[in-house]
């Protein structure tokens, strides 16, 4: 992939005298978008891989705040002088970096562009909504069986960065997620094909 080159949601999104000032980046796994205490100088669209935002816990554990595998990182940066948690590459991903005092500049002089963002915010609600609501479900089939209805496509749900991050999501052991993808597939009810589960049948 040509890291300059934006994605169609990013440039229907934006205005095009941002886009001159994007740059593309390729962070490898593990390694960090920011840090803690750092003030923001840009904002990051993911284009493939992963990203969370992770705080410390009280044991030294990482607490994950929000994960992105398409679409924007920590959206609030644009209104706050510090960042309040880390943003960590799960996987190889790549990203387009936004300049953070031109968003704002076009934020408040482009009322057009205003709209369009407060759209995508919006979506963003929605999808967390989904999230949550995905958690209160008891059972990890439950769970999983929604995740892939809501959030694939046609009943296809790519995983990109293997079952133990997926398990970590649906808030559930990945123990407890093989056994209930193998049930699942027993039952004839879901299939793994090249890192996707499919539901019903091959």
């Amino acid at each position: 992939m040509n890291l300059m080159v934006l994605p169609s949601t990013l440039k229907a999104l934006l205005p095009p005298a941002i886009c001159q000032f994007c740059v593309g980046e390729l962070y490898r796994k593990n390694e960090r978008l920011f840090l803690t205490g750092m003030s923001p100088h840009w904002m990051f669209f993911v284009t493939s891989g992963e990203v969370t935002l992770q705080r410390t816990g009280l044991q030294g554990e990482a607490v994950v705040l929000q994960r992105t595998r398409i679409g924007f990182v920590s959206e609030a940066s644009l209104n706050v002088a510090r960042y309040h948690c880390d943003a960590v590459a799960m996987t190889e991903t790549n990203v387009i970096k936004l300049p953070v005092l031109q968003m704002r500049g076009f934020l408040e002089r482009d009322t057009e562009f205003a709209s369009r963002w407060i759209s995508m915010l919006n979506s963003e609600v929605m999808r967390l909504r989904l999230h949550c609501e995905r958690l209160s479900m008891k059972s990890v089939k439950e769970r999983l069986l929604h995740l892939i209805q809501t959030e694939g496509k046609d009943g296809h749900f790519t995983v990109p960065s293997g079952l133990k991050t997926l398990a970590g999501e649906l808030g559930v052991t990945h123990e407890a997620l093989y056994r209930t993808i193998a049930d699942l597939q027993k039952k004839g009810l879901l299939y793994k094909l090249d890192g996707n589960l499919m539901l019903g049948k091959p």
